[in-house]
């Protein structure tokens, strides 16, 4: 399991419910209980903002190279955006200070308390009171308290995890954990040219071959990052059916044709959400499984290829939603895989964070 996410670079858990199915759709025989052990028991993988400043799932032997490659670049922006806002809101004059205080404090707690969620820690430290208002005058605007903008920088910058979750597995309440108590060992720091590298070249091998605007945008950086990246691995430029495109050195002889395969992927799964040029494997269906700010829902595969959705009814059951005449064979085939994971939810019912068009319909 851990191999399957180190392959990955990563999976996405913006939505809780994302990993589980993730790996449900790529690890025959997992189940719940597989990841929650290395979750929470082995601690083998943490949950940790990173690129595109979104929560994904890593692998803790790969969170060194993680944070110098990405979550660095998220924490700068997030401090500063949050120091700014402390002083606009007239909470502090010097902002800097203002933040230093709460999160020596959120530590300071942590480690003399052990795993405490975010509801204990405002009640319990004076030092993270205040709001703001983000949206002055606007609808989405009004009184938002600062204290859970203090733990995102703490977290985007390796200080604190998200440890026991007093949620199901379908629900997100972490409880914040110091990483110094919570990691068997720290993780290896990384110079950022060397963690870069690393991490386009674990992230060629599964994706590629790509574009360089794909790599600028999976990882959150810039055209000139990712080119000085390719670099970096000795890629080599390929023809991708006219558009230019990059794969690693070792990585260039034609991937014979596979055996028919179908998948039942999630909200938010990364191969869905794997490029930034989709038409290839969505072609006409992207206002169909995707919401409009770019957030993918739950996806049928068919040979490489989005077919349609997935959602279920109100007995829980798997329902299929196809846009494409897949055939006979590929219809059973999928509707096996439907009664697979009806079995396996056993009653759990999934509520996409970001439910696609195709998904709400009919609901």
């Amino acid at each position: 399991m851990d191999r399957v996410v180190a392959d990955l670079v990563g999976l996405h858990a913006t939505d809780p419910a994302t990993p589980y199915l993730s790996l449900w759709a790529r690890l025959p025989g997992f189940t719940v209980a597989d990841l929650d052990a290395a979750l929470y028991q082995r601690r083998s993988l943490v949950k940790h903002l990173a690129m595109r400043r979104t929560l994904w799932m890593v692998t803790a032997d790969d969170l060194g190279h993680i944070q110098a490659a990405a979550s660095d670049r998220v924490a700068d922006t997030e401090r500063r955006k949050l120091v700014a806002d402390v002083q606009k809101a007239g909470i502090a004059t010097n902002g800097e200070k203002w933040l230093d205080r709460a999160c020596d404090a959120v530590l300071s707690h942590l480690v003399e308390n052990g795993p405490t969620n975010a509801r204990q820690l405002r009640a319990a430290l004076p030092e993270l009171a205040g709001s703001y208002d983000p949206a002055p005058g606007k609808r989405w605007g009004g009184d938002t308290p600062l204290s859970p903008r203090v733990l995102t920088v703490l977290s985007v910058r390796g200080d604190i995890i998200r440890g026991p979750n007093e949620g199901t597995w379908t629900t997100s309440r972490p409880q914040w954990t110091a990483a110094t108590d919570w990691l068997t060992d720290s993780p290896r720091a990384a110079a950022l040219e060397a963690a870069s590298a690393q991490l386009v070249r674990a992230w060629l091998r599964t994706f590629g071959p790509a574009t360089v605007t794909d790599i600028k945008w999976w990882f959150g950086n810039t055209l000139t990052w990712a080119r000085q990246a390719l670099r970096d691995v000795d890629a080599v430029e390929v023809d991708m059916d006219g558009t230019p495109g990059f794969a690693l050195p070792d990585d260039l002889e034609m991937e014979p044709e596979p055996d028919p395969w179908g998948a039942l992927l999630p909200s938010l799964d990364v191969t869905t959400m794997g490029w930034y040029d989709r038409n290839w494997y969505l072609g006409e269906h992207r206002s169909q499984v995707f919401d409009t700010n770019g957030n993918a829902g739950p996806t049928v595969w068919w040979n490489g290829r989005v077919v349609g959705a997935w959602t279920q009814d109100d007995d829980a059951r798997v329902e299929l939603r196809l846009l494409d005449d897949v055939g006979r064979g590929a219809r059973k085939a999928l509707e096996r895989q439907a009664d697979d994971l009806t079995e396996w939810l056993d009653g759990v019912r999934i509520s996409p964070r970001f439910p696609s068009p195709l998904s709400r319909a009919g609901r």
